[in-house]
This record gives C-alpha cells, sequence and structure tokens, in this order.
C-alpha cells in the first residue's frame, strides 16, 4: 500500500499532493508527488475533491487531462521553433582566463585593472 492521506483520522490512500505558496497565497493541487515531503500534504480521493482554501487565496488544481503524456501539436511546433532559434544563433566560445594557481575546487585568476 503506498502512502496514506495526511488528513487527521483518515486511513485511505493518497491520490494528490498539497502544496501551499503562501507569498502568492495559492494552494496547488497536483497528482501525488514521487515522495513524501516535509512541506506538502499527500490528501485522498475524497479531501482532494473537498478541498477548501482561505477566502482570497486562488487554487491551482492539475487534472488528470492535462497531465495526458502525448504533447499537442502546438507542443511540438514551439519545441521545434525553439530548437531551430537555437540551432541559428553563432555559439562564441568564452574567452579563456590564464589561471595563477590551483587548489582543490578554487583557482585563482589574474588580476585586471
Amino acid at each position: 500500500m503506498g502512502r496514506r492521506c495526511t488528513k487527521s483520522g483518515c486511513r485511505e490512500s493518497a491520490v494528490k499532493t498539497l502544496t501551499y505558496i503562501y507569498s502568492d497565497s495559492t494552494a496547488v493541487l497536483g497528482p501525488l508527488s514521487t515522495y513524501a515531503e516535509p512541506h506538502a500534504f499527500d490528501l485522498c480521493a475524497s479531501h482532494s475533491d473537498r478541498l477548501t482554501v482561505p477566502q482570497g487565496w486562488t487554487v491551482i488544481a492539475h487534472t488528470t487531462e492535462a497531465l495526458s503524456n502525448e504533447p499537442s501539436p502546438e507542443d511540438l511546433m514551439a519545441i521545434a521553433e525553439a530548437v531551430r532559434e537555437v540551432a541559428q544563433q553563432e555559439i562564441s566560445p568564452a574567452p579563456q582566463q590564464p589561471e595563477v594557481g590551483r587548489r582543490g575546487h578554487l583557482r585563482v585568476l589574474p588580476r585586471h585593472e
């Protein structure tokens, strides 16, 4: 059996994870996370369906339809266009600075004045 709902007294299996973003007054209800996180709440189907948040807060609920495995044609075109743009850009290597000394992962570079 997987993780249980984090609501007090509930013994059902968790199916969704709830995360609060306090700075944005937002609650995000998405698919069950891959592992239990200390600042997230795993909820069963019943509790996730009855979720309420404080007045003025926004709920972002990811549905299974929005999480399909197949990309849309628009997604594929956007990816192809981004790849074309990157391929057309001239990539110039960063100028190499001579090292004065090295100690472990630290290195000393010459001073430019």
